[in-house]
């Protein structure tokens, strides 16, 4: 008797195949266009393959780590997928990283090669093996026409292996605000489970016009965004950043209407002088997360916009990474909130113990979902840290309404102990973000022999005009966050700087700022 199990091709459900069953739905519809590029999904398809092929002519074996190192480009997306298409495992790296940092991230991944721009291949330590993504002869868009066609005999010979469900395809590390970055171990079927969440919670559809402009290697913008509109049909633009005059020239001509940004892009969008005088009447879906949204800049947002549909989507890499969805019709009088879980998750908040809280209880959310990664790379101890008692747990404040809507209050680490009563840093930050000259701030918590740790704010001032009433100082601020807020939450201080330091999806370092500041660290 036969048994389905042993055909496991027939049933497989990896990443690349989210793309090979678009080829053959819509083949000739434009899948992506880059810098003057364009490919037809049937186009893009077979040069996944292609790719794949030349990997593998690499002598690189499934289950081999591949680094990528590179801007984005439609080149970048190919080696993505021909690594899934391989059985290799996609390691996505920040390109602004250099020095030790890279050097970490290609250690502990044990990366056997890296993809990389021409332009970064200098940056990679000595020793390092790299094939360039484009713009060289032995670049990995130029060899393409050098692999067979996918039929016949030479193709047979560079026969791809067929991925499992379970197979990794890729390491996601975390962002690093709080300790070394981890390496979030995905697999096909978390990944494929967590584009439908985001099909289905975020309304993407087939006659969108998505614009992408953040990092492909950051999970929000590939996996959120990139893949599962490939895997609807839709027409996907890449920008190489996210530049304000392109994006709103981009609506004004109809070739964007779906934009995603963190806040921090949202920000300055709402402070270029274009914002208040293009027409942007074209762009019909905004998303925002990656980090918390000031609802002051929330709020002019929507009243520019009225007619935007704006969805708010939370989560972490490890969760592939989205978890929770506010919807366009849900932000009515629960503007902090980050909405619900998405189709494959579910998420409770717990106390210290590992209980759950009633609703409207602080606590820390945690998870159980397909979407979720396997473990850490190579870091068993901080593996089962995360996973205890069948959950995941997150390291988000948060709290559920009865609706079972979550408002995030901090990170764990970030919430500031001042006087010995806790104080979270997101709600000082919106009552100094309604002030008009503050273009961006940070409120952390400071060591003080009398408060334990005293509430600070590390500010940002707008420089576009807004100051023509003055400068704005520190004691204008204390002020206008004490009619805002209870005497223990009014900051102790305020500093100014010129920037915010970030990470890659755009989440301040409050670490950082820590250092920085801490004049004990300094004394030291």
């Amino acid at each position: 008797m036969t048994d389905a199990r042993d055909a496991p091709g027939a049933r497989s459900n990896t990443v690349d195949g989210v793309l090979r069953r678009s080829a053959r739905r819509v083949p000739e519809r434009t899948a992506v266009r880059y810098a003057g590029r364009s490919w037809s999904y049937r186009a893009l398809d077979d040069a996944v393959t292609a790719a794949a092929r030349v990997l593998r002519s690499e002598g690189l074996r499934p289950g081999d780590r591949v680094a990528s190192y590179g801007h984005n480009s439609d080149a970048y997306l190919i080696g993505f997928l021909a690594c899934a298409r391989a059985g290799l495992v996609h390691v996505p790296v920040n390109h602004g990283l250099t020095g030790e940092e890279l050097a970490y991230l290609l250690d502990q991944s044990g990366s056997a090669l890296v993809l990389t721009d021409v332009a970064l291949a200098s940056r990679l330590p000595a020793g390092t093996r790299a094939v360039p993504l484009h713009g060289a002869p032995d670049g990995l868009l130029e060899r393409l026409a050098e692999q067979p066609a996918e039929d016949g005999a030479a193709a047979d010979a560079g026969a791809l292996p067929e991925a499992s469900e379970d197979t990794l395809v890729q390491l996601l590390y975390t962002s690093g605000t709080t300790a070394l970055p981890k390496g979030a171990m995905m697999t096909h079927r978390a990944l494929v489970h967590e584009y439908t969440s985001a099909i289905v919670a975020l309304d993407l559809k087939e006659s969108d016009r998505p614009v992408h402009s953040l990092p492909l290697y950051h999970s929000a913008q590939m996996h959120v965004f990139l893949l599962p509109y490939l895997a609807v049909g839709a027409e996907n633009t890449l920008l190489d950043g996210p530049d304000p005059e392109r994006i709103f020239a981009m609506v004004e001509a109809g070739v964007a209407d779906s934009l995603f940004a963190p806040p921090t892009v949202w920000i300055a969008l709402t402070q270029h002088a274009g914002f208040d005088t293009r027409d942007l009447g074209g762009l019909r879906k905004a998303y925002y997360g990656a980090s918390i949204m000031p609802v002051p800049v929330l709020e002019r947002l929507r009243a520019r916009l009225p007619h935007l549909a704006f969805y708010n989507c939370f989560g972490q890499s490890e969760i592939g990474p989205l978890a929770t969805v506010l919807g366009p019709d849900e932000h009515e009088g629960r503007m902090e909130s980050c909405g619900r879980p998405v189709l494959f998750v579910e998420a409770r908040v717990v106390d210290e113990d590992g209980r759950e809280v009633p609703d409207g209880t602080r606590g820390e959310v945690v998870y159980r979902s397909p979407q979720l990664c396997t473990g850490y790379w190579d870091k068993p101890s901080e593996t089962a840290e995360a996973f205890r008692d069948g959950w995941f747990h997150s390291g988000d404040l948060a709290v559920r309404d009865a609706e079972g809507y979550f408002t995030v209050v901090d990170r764990v680490k970030d919430v500031i102990n001042s006087g010995g009563v806790l104080v979270a840093s997101r709600q000082v930050e919106d009552a100094l973000y309604a002030h008009p000259q503050v273009a961006e701030v940070a409120v952390i918590g400071l060591p003080d022999d009398r408060w334990i740790e005293a509430v600070t704010a590390v500010v940002v001032r707008r420089t576009d005009g807004a100051e023509e009433n003055g400068v704005v100082g520190e004691a204008e601020l204390i002020a206008a966050a004490r009619a805002r807020l209870a005497p223990f939450k009014v900051p102790k201080r305020v500093v100014f700087v010129d920037a915010l330091p970030r990470n890659a999806s755009g989440k301040v370092l409050k670490r950082a700022l820590r250092e920085r500041f801490d004049t004990r660290r300094a004394a030291r």
